[in-house]
């Protein structure tokens, strides 16, 4: 590991290049070296950790995985940044990073994280959060694209849509054409009326008079 101070570490970091001198010092204060060895998790898909890690050298790579299918979203390197989206809306990671090779970082707690942000800072976090939503969304749409069938990404569209009516009825009240719902899912039109037919005929959904389409099994689903 190096002998640099944090500040000096901090100081090489793109994510960090604006920061004033007393912010600077501030999250050199803050921050925990960590090592990883070749093949260890960083974060895991479906956990939590409140911690921000940045690269200091090494590699990693972005997974995501569904069942016993995985693919790989991104590969990591010094100065990119892993779990910012969980610190910031304190939701579980949407993906699984990896250490490639021995991977030496820097961590920031979320409180640290909270504490180095200016006073007056909620409009500024306010946004962040909403970007970060819409983060995970396009994550969840790549996810689908790869790891899913066509039957697949269709049902998981129209969940993605779904709101609560209560006691556990799901509704999807937008009424989306065909033709949007097949360019959500990477899809002919044709493909996606056959699921639909699909669906409705195993009793997944039912289409209601009014337009909106009822999700029947959830679970099923």
């Amino acid at each position: 590991m190096s002998m640099l101070s944090n500040l000096d570490l901090v100081r090489r970091v793109p994510l960090f290049s604006t920061l004033s001198d007393e912010q600077a010092a501030q999250v050199a204060e803050a921050v925990v070296k960590r090592r990883f060895k070749r093949g260890q998790t960083i974060v895991e898909q479906g956990q939590r950790t409140d911690t921000l890690f940045i690269l200091l050298n090494g590699r990693a790579r972005v997974i995501m995985t569904r069942g016993n299918r995985e693919v790989i979203l991104a590969s990591l390197h010094p100065g990119d940044h892993i779990g910012e989206m969980s610190m910031i809306d304190n939701a579980p990671h949407s993906a699984t990073v990896r250490a490639d090779i021995q991977t030496d970082t820097l961590t920031l707690s979320r409180d640290a994280f909270m504490q180095c942000l200016p006073d007056g800072s909620s409009i500024a976090y306010a946004i962040m959060y909403g970007l970060v939503q819409r983060l995970r969304q396009a994550d969840r749409q790549i996810g689908s694209l790869a790891l899913m069938d066509v039957y697949g990404r269709v049902a998981h569209a129209l969940l993605d849509f779904a709101v609560d009516q209560g006691h556990g009825e799901l509704v999807v009240q937008e009424k989306i054409s065909r033709q949007d719902l097949a360019r959500m899912v990477g899809a002919s039109r044709e493909m996606v009326s056959r699921v639909i037919r699909g669906l409705e005929e195993s009793n997944f959904i039912r289409q209601q008079k009014d337009g909106t389409i009822l999700i029947v099994s959830r679970d099923r689903l």
